[in-house]
């Protein structure tokens, strides 16, 4: 039986690309109306006509996450337009700096990516989470990753700025439960999307000349794209986890 979201008001972040435009797309058609931030206008149109088109319903604005005035403003025009916030899955982020040592690693990369990932987290939870505490109730769900988390990843500062967005997971969750709301972040592993092909290709080139690369990343180019994991098998969990059979889940979800 498919996941049942009819009636929710739903912002997506990141909604332009990858898991973030499954996700939308995937919410929509579990009859959720759609409020999609991205700072890629061109797609984040895109991926608005496809939902409408198929008989959703779904407006998109653009947005970078990084600016608070940009975060308020939409999310107040989003609520207005929603009528409510139920939910929000934040999924908007960038890669840089991956294969990139230490002692060389650029201040503008590592500023970018953490202002990005984690300032960015911070923000759009700051005004989202303002709306569902006087209702008290709300879902919010942020992406972290295996990077951080469990592990190391190919960039210093990415690794850095999810391992901060689980703890602001388990801040969010410490402080919202008594308001009513749900707060997971869902930490996927390789996915088949932009960001990521662009990280595999870097890194694949890197390899052939680090010998400290080598081994994680040798193999055919072919082969390691092939492996990645599809964006809508990621989002079919994350509408799971926004819908009100995921009340009792706590926590991280990883998604191998």
């Amino acid at each position: 039986m498919p996941v049942d979201l009819k009636g929710k008001c739903i912002i997506v972040t990141g909604g332009a690309t990858g898991i973030g435009r499954a996700t939308a797309l995937r919410v929509s058609a579990y009859g959720a109306r759609v409020a999609i931030f991205d700072v890629n206008a061109g797609e984040g149109a895109n991926t608005v006509n496809d939902i409408n088109e198929l008989g959703g319903n779904a407006r998109y604005w653009q947005v970078d996450v990084r600016d608070e005035a940009a975060v308020s403003g939409a999310v107040e025009a989003a609520k207005n337009w929603l009528t409510d916030i139920d939910i929000l899955i934040h999924v908007a982020g960038v890669l840089q700096g991956e294969g990139v040592e230490i002692d060389e690693f650029p201040e503008n990369i590592w500023d970018t990516v953490l202002d990005t990932n984690l300032r960015g987290s911070f923000l759009v939870s700051k005004y989202v989470s303002s709306v569902m505490i006087q209702n008290k109730k709300g879902v919010i769900i942020l992406t972290s990753s295996g990077a951080g988390v469990k592990g190391g990843s190919s960039s210093y500062a990415y690794g850095a700025s999810k391992g901060g967005v689980h703890g602001l997971t388990l801040v969010l969750q410490q402080y919202l439960e008594s308001h009513g709301i749900r707060v997971n972040d869902v930490a996927p592993g390789s996915v088949k999307t932009p960001l990521k092909v662009k990280n595999v290709n870097i890194m694949h080139q890197k390899a052939k000349d680090n010998i400290n690369l080598a081994s994680k990343y040798s193999g055919s180019l072919e082969d390691k794209l092939n492996d990645l994991t599809s964006p809508d098998d990621v989002a079919k969990i994350i509408a799971f986890m926004a819908s009100d059979e995921a009340n009792l889940l706590k926590g991280t979800v990883f998604t191998g």
